[in-house]
């Protein structure tokens, strides 16, 4: 790490890049620590140019409730020892949205061994039998 930090300093368009670089990562640390928990995973930190901080939004109704709570974000972060005085909030459509895991559901023993009987008491070609057990077969024991 260290022969990286001092091949960037020795360069002087390097070490520009890694300047700006450093202020955008500092940037968005005091944007996590001072956005809304409900709206954090939903906005980032962009630039700050001449003391104005740039706030990307995913959508319309996330950039309309940051813009409501401007004055109090600006002067946290004014608070965290951040330069700024103000945030343009920009929206900034992400083209494909973030999948969310599905829950692992299981059934209780119990549950599962009634699936299991009630799909014995079936014709054996009956779908219903076979979606039944394959149901059945998510218990916790296996």
């Amino acid at each position: 790490m260290q022969r990286i930090n001092a091949f960037l300093k020795n360069n002087a368009d390097l070490a520009i890049i890694s300047g700006k670089a450093q202020q955008l990562t500092a940037c968005r640390k005091l944007w996590n620590a001072v956005a809304p928990d409900t709206l954090r995973p939903y906005t980032q930190a962009g630039d700050l140019n001449h003391k104005r901080l740039t706030v990307y939004a995913s959508n319309g109704a996330v950039a309309a409730k940051i813009k409501l709570l401007l004055p109090s974000l600006l002067t946290e972060l004014q608070k965290r020892g951040l330069e700024v005085t103000s945030i343009r909030v920009q929206v900034q459509v992400q083209s494909c949205q973030r999948k969310t895991e599905k829950p692992v559901r299981t059934l209780s023993y119990f549950a599962s061994t009634e699936l299991e009987r009630l799909a014995g008491q079936l014709d054996t070609d009956s779908p219903l039998a076979a979606i039944l057990k394959k149901l059945s077969s998510r218990s916790p024991r296996g």
